[in-house]
């Protein structure tokens, strides 16, 4: 059984860090990117801790300071707003007029300092939010080629537009062009990858930015600032920091932002989209809450149901939108399905993010653990038992999983989104049941179901691809590969992210026309051979 006790002494003392990952040296982070410029930051300043904690003589345990970034408020959010407002000058500044091309290979000058400085990155990442060494180099290394897959899709989209049309006597030519200054704000969970997901083509697509990092995983842009500043012209992206609640209402309410992309929580976004003077105006691509369920049919293979479902439970904790939150299981199942996933859980090692094989880290955000503890309790309070031995045992910023079953309507874990290493399940008798789970959510991203049947599959797919964005047969829920939609219905996302779709969300498809006659013809050929205009053009991108 794991105790408080053994989860306390699994954080190191001062003198016990391994050589090869010691303690961090604090980042300072003493300036901040405007207009072009990493100008120089004296005033006040916010403190980053990490996940992790390190463990007294006594026993105590305090968490480790890993530096500060500034603390920027409203006048600072009015200079990086201003700036990418004169950057895009109504469509007529030097980025979003840029050819296609050179837009691609600043984005490629982007990505090469942006390799060179992964070592950094990726040690920053582990330590703010706890991320295993190994999942921090992979997701490190999955941003690197979602930048190289994007520039890959905008040649590809661009080569394809750039031919002209004639239809009905009419000559036109049809491209993708920018929408404007986008305000970007990403996740903790995924502070570099859930972020570029959006930054990238946004940036890309001809757009100015106004970039606030996320509340924890903030400090590892540091080492970009750098490559954001030499890599496009002066205004393309600023970096704003500061309480969200002060800055971002300041930033929309000017009516100035033209698109708003937030992956976080919808009640978030439902007061922010009021926030515009014409609210229509505004464009918004959103990744939000989702409360994903796995349906288990007695037919299922079992070994394969619970290793998927392990996985999308409480891969980095759970703390993932696409994470299983809900496993629904047919009761002439329950008790082996249960059985087999606490066995399986129990081989699950804790620990701290550098160390080899580790699948439980420390949680970042503040009053997590205490959440967590929260939603078990209310769960056992009303009829639930935690099924795993030590099951919610908690020190720090550690929480051991839980599995409490039988989660029912009523309990807090049925509805809400744990974020977390929680993991309820509700047994079911009749389909019927879990698949109104689904209809009745509030949320609407994806679903697992486990079965061997054809039949069986088949009748749920059909209504099921109605309520949510994807459907995974026999395998968890996952973002992934990024050439596939991401999106949601209901509260769980608004707009489409993928390789290709986030450059379309970005973008909007504009076009010239002119009457089919010899001189339009000669026109629009001198203007080709000219290179008169960027919009106008036949060059083919390799």
């Amino acid at each position: 059984m794991i105790t408080t006790y053994q989860l306390r002494r699994l954080y190191p003392a001062v003198d016990e860090f391994p050589a090869e990952y010691p303690a961090p040296a604090p980042v300072h982070q003493r300036s901040w990117l405007i207009d072009g410029q990493l100008r120089p930051w004296d005033g006040p300043c916010q403190p980053v801790l990490s996940a992790v904690c390190l463990r007294g003589a006594d026993g105590s345990l305090t968490q480790v300071a890993l530096g500060s970034i500034p603390q920027g408020g409203e006048i600072e959010a009015e200079a990086a707003l201003a700036a990418a407002v004169a950057a895009y000058d109504s469509g007529r500044g030097a980025w979003p007029t840029m050819a296609v091309a050179e837009r691609i290979a600043c984005m490629q000058v982007f990505a090469k300092q942006m390799q060179a400085r992964r070592a950094e990155v990726v040690r920053l990442l582990m330590w703010e939010i706890g991320k295993s060494l190994a999942d921090s180099e992979k997701e490190f290394d999955r941003t690197v080629e979602y930048i190289r897959a994007t520039i890959e899709a905008l040649k590809e989209q661009d080569n394809g537009n750039s031919r002209f049309l004639v239809v009905d006597g009419t000559i036109g030519q049809i491209r993708r062009t920018p929408l404007g200054v986008v305000l970007c704000m990403g996740p903790y969970n995924y502070p570099l990858n859930e972020t570029f997901a959006t930054l990238i083509p946004a940036l890309i697509m001809g757009n100015t930015m106004v970039f606030k990092p996320p509340r924890y995983g903030v400090l590892l842009f540091a080492p970009l600032l750098e490559a954001f500043r030499s890599a496009f012209p002066p205004g393309v992206i600023n970096m704003v920091y500061g309480q969200g609640s002060v800055v971002v209402p300041l930033l929309l309410g000017t009516g100035l932002v033209n698109v708003l992309t937030l992956i976080g929580s919808s009640k978030v976004a439902d007061h922010l989209k009021k926030l515009p003077p014409k609210a229509h105006r505004l464009r918004a691509i959103l990744g939000l809450d989702a409360k994903n369920a796995a349906i288990v049919l007695p037919d299922a293979d079992l070994e394969l149901a619970v290793k998927e479902c392990l996985l999308g439970a409480l891969s980095f904790n759970g703390q993932r939108c696409t994470a299983l939150k809900m496993l629904l299981v047919h009761r002439s199942i329950a008790e082996p399905f249960l059985r087999r996933f606490v066995e399986e859980l129990a081989k699950l090692k804790v620990g701290m993010p550098w160390e080899k094989g580790v699948s439980i880290t420390p949680l970042p955000e503040p009053g997590k653990v205490a959440y967590m503890s929260e939603l078990v309790a209310d769960a056992l309070a009303k009829g639930a038992r935690v099924v795993n031995e030590g099951g919610g045992s908690a020190a720090g910023t550690l929480f051991y999983p839980a599995v409490v079953y039988p989660v029912a309507d009523g309990m807090k874990l049925y509805r809400e989104e744990q974020f977390g290493p929680v993991v309820p399940v509700v047994p079911f008798d009749e389909l019927e049941t879990a698949v109104d789970y689904v209809i009745t959510s509030e949320h609407g991203q994806q679903v697992s179901i486990f079965s061997a049947s054809p039949e069986r599959i088949g009748s749920l797919v059909d209504p099921l691809v109605n309520q949510v964005c994807r459907v995974n047969i026999n395998c968890q829920c996952q973002r992934g590969p990024d050439v596939f939609p991401f999106t949601g219905r209901k509260d769980s996302a608004e707009g489409t992210l993928s390789v290709t779709d986030a450059l379309r969300s970005f973008s909007i498809r504009s076009m010239i026309a002119t009457k089919q006659t010899e001189a339009s013809e000669q026109l629009l050929d001198a203007i080709v051979q000219q290179h008169a205009s960027t919009f106008i053009n036949t060059r083919f991108i390799f």
